[in-house]
C-alpha cells in the first residue's frame, strides 16, 4: 500500500517539476466518525478502522509527503458524536483525545454536534486542539458563535479552510440550539470568498452537507454548492456517509467525502501552480480491511491482502483506558434473543422491522400509552441472535433521548399521520408505531385502528414518543405545537433496557407492518 501512495505523489511532482511557484499539498481527511475512536468487526471484515491504525497511517503519509517536499492537512468533516456506546457514556472525549494526538488541523461541526447540550459542546470544544468551525452559524446578535475560518500558512502557501454546517440540523437537532441557527450555505459562501481570496490562496470548503440528490427545501447538499458557487478548490464534505470511487469535479471545484466510521483515510495529493490546482489524485483508503482465506485445514482466516496498518502503540494505550470506563455496565446481560432484531439503516428508514416494533411496544409498556412513535433515524443498529446487552441496547438507541408523554385528539392523531406518510422511504423521519395501525392508499388514510377500536377523532389517547420528536425534530412540527406534553424523564435506552428484561428471552417479534401503503 505505502508504495503506491509514494508512486501518486512522487508521479505528480515529476510531472510538474519544470513549473515555477509550484506547491504540492496533501488532504487527508475522515467524516461521520460517530464514535469509532476503536476498530470494530463488521460481518466477515474483523477489526477494521479505528483512530491508533488511522493514527499510523497519518504518520507514514505525513513522512513521505514532507521527504519529498510537499505539506499536509489533516481534515474532519463532522459527527464525532453518536454512535458507540464507550464514546457516548464520556461525550465524544475519548474521540477527541485521540484525534488530539493525530494532529488534527480542523473539523467542522456537523448535526450531531447538537445531540447533547450546549454545555457539552463547551466541554469539547475547550478539549479539542484543533479549531472547530462553521461559517453559517449565526446567533440572534447575526454572530458567527462559533470560528468561521482559519487561515494556514504551509511554508508559503496560504490554505482557507472554512466550515458549513447543514441548515436542516435545525429540524433534525432543535432540541438544543437556543438562539443558534443555520444560514443558507450558498448564501454564506458567495458572502465569504470574496474576503477568503484575499487572504489566501486555496479555498478548502470544509462540509457537512451530505452528497445526493436534494429533496428537502431550504437544505444545500455539497453537489449544489460546488455548482452554485465559484471560487472554491475543494470541498471536504460528510453527512451523507458517502464512499466515492472517484472524486467529482464540477468547473474547478474538487469534491471527496470518504464514508464513514473511519472505515476509509481520504487522500487528495494537489499540484498547485501559481495559486492555482492543475491536477489531483483522490483515493479512499481501506483501513485494515480483509479477505477471507481457507487455511490449511479448511477453517477460513482473515486477511489484509495489502499487509495491516499497525496500531500506534500510543494512541491504542489512550484508547484502551477510556475503552474500560464503564465497560463492565456496559456488558451485563439483560436478555437473550432468538432471532435477529432487525434494526439496518436502509430497513428502518423504509418500512417497520421487528425491531422499531419492539421499541414502540416498550414506550407503551412502561408509559401506558395508547400509541407510541419512534423515527427511524433513531434507530441505529441491530441485535443480533444470542445474549443482549445494555451495550447493544446503546448501540441501537445512542442519543440519549427520553420519552414524552402528551394527550392527542383523534384529528390531531390524523394530522400526525398527514405527516408520516408524506415522509419519503430513506429519511431519518420515517415513523414507527406502536399500539396503531393504518393504511394509505390513493392519497388517503384509511383502517386507523388504535389497539382493536377505530380512531375515534374526539376522543382523546395518550401518546408516547422521544423528546427529540416531540420538541420538531426531524420535521415532526405537528407535535411541537401541542403544548399539553410532560418529559418523563426516561431515558429511551433505559425503557428498552427494562422492555427487554421484562420479555426475557426473545423466541420471536412482531416485525409486520404497522403503517401500510398500498
Amino acid at each position: 500500500m505505502k508504495k503506491v501512495l509514494i508512486f501518486t505523489l512522487v508521479a505528480l511532482i515529476m510531472a510538474f517539476s519544470a513549473f515555477g511557484a509550484t506547491n504540492y499539498l496533501t488532504i487527508l481527511h475522515v467524516n461521520d466518525t460517530h464514535g469509532h475512536a476503536w476498530r470494530f468487526s463488521p460481518y466477515g471484515n474483523p477489526d477494521i478502522g479505528g483512530f491508533s491504525a488511522i493514527s499510523t497511517l497519518v504518520d507514514q503519509i505525513k513522512a513521505e509527503v514532507r521527504q519529498n517536499g510537499g505539506e499536509v492537512l489533516f481534515l474532519h468533516a463532522g459527527d464525532v458524536n453518536t454512535g458507540v456506546p464507550e464514546s457516548d457514556q464520556l461525550d465524544a472525549a475519548p474521540d477527541i483525545v485521540a484525534l488530539n494526538m493525530l494532529g488534527l488541523d480542523v473539523f467542522t461541526l456537523g448535526n450531531h454536534e447538537f445531540d447533547k447540550s450546549r454545555e457539552v459542546l463547551d466541554k469539547q470544544m475547550a478539549l479539542a486542539k484543533f479549531p472547530m468551525i462553521s461559517a453559517n452559524i449565526y446567533n440572534s446578535k447575526d454572530e458567527n458563535p462559533v470560528t468561521p475560518y482559519v487561515i494556514k500558512d504551509l511554508n508559503g502557501l496560504k490554505v482557507a479552510l472554512y466550515g458549513l454546517t447543514t441548515e436542516e440540523t435545525a429540524i433534525l437537532e432543535p432540541i438544543y440550539l437556543g438562539d443558534w441557527r443555520f444560514e443558507d450555505a450558498v448564501k454564506v459562501s458567495e458572502n465569504l470568498i470574496p474576503k477568503l481570496e484575499e487572504e489566501a490562496d486555496i479555498i478548502v470548503a470544509l462540509t457537512h452537507l451530505g452528497y445526493e440528490e436534494n429533496d428537502s427545501p431550504g437544505r444545500t447538499t455539497s453537489n449544489e454548492l460546488a455548482q452554485a458557487v465559484e471560487g472554491i478548490d475543494v470541498i471536504v464534505d460528510g453527512h451523507s456517509h458517502t464512499l466515492f470511487e472517484e472524486a467529482p469535479v464540477y468547473g474547478d471545484t474538487i469534491l471527496v467525502q470518504a464514508g464513514d466510521w473511519g472505515k476509509y483515510l481520504g487522500r487528495l495529493d494537489l499540484v498547485i501552480v501559481d495559486g492555482k490546482v492543475v491536477s489531483h489524485k483522490w483515493q479512499a483508503i481501506p483501513i485494515n480491511f480483509k479477505q477471507g482465506v481457507k487455511d490449511s485445514e479448511g477453517n477460513t482466516v482473515y486477511v489484509c491482502p495489502d499487509g495491516e496498518i499497525a496500531q500506534d502503540p500510543k494512541v491504542l494505550a489512550t484508547m484502551n483506558y477510556f475503552y474500560e470506563l464503564g465497560s463492565e455496565k456496559l456488558n451485563e446481560k439483560i436478555g437473550e434473543t432468538k432471532i435477529n432484531l432487525d434494526g439496518e439503516r436502509n430497513d428502518v428508514r423504509s418500512k417497520d422491522t421487528n425491531l422499531t416494533n419492539l421499541i414502540a411496544d416498550g414506550m407503551i409498556w412502561k408509559t401506558d400509552a395508547d400509541i407510541a412513535l419512534q423515527n427511524g433515524g433513531g434507530v441505529r443498529a441491530s441485535i443480533k441472535p444470542g445474549e443482549i446487552s445494555y451495550r447493544d441496547v446503546l448501540t441501537v438507541l445512542p442519543f440519549g433521548n427520553t420519552t414524552y408523554v402528551m394527550n392527542l385528539t383523534g384529528k390531531e392523531v390524523m394530522d400526525l399521520l398527514e405527516y408520516v406518510v408524506s415522509v419519503p422511504a430513506g429519511k431519518g423521519a420515517f415513523g414507527h408505531f406502536g399500539g396503531l395501525t393504518f393504511v394509505y392508499e390513493n392519497n388517503e388514510i384509511k383502517d386507523v385502528m388504535v389497539g382493536k377500536e377505530s380512531l375515534d377523532l374526539n376522543k382523546t389517547y395518550k401518546f408516547v414518543t422521544n423528546n427529540y420528536v416531540a420538541m420538531g425534530g426531524d420535521g415532526y412540527a405537528v407535535l411541537a405545537k401541542i403544548a399539553n406534553g410532560y418529559d418523563t424523564g426516561f431515558v429511551d435506552a433505559d425503557v428498552m433496557r427494562e422492555y427487554i428484561i421484562h420479555l426475557g428471552t426473545i423466541e420471536g417479534y412482531d416485525g409486520s407492518q404497522r403503517m401500510v401503503k398500498k
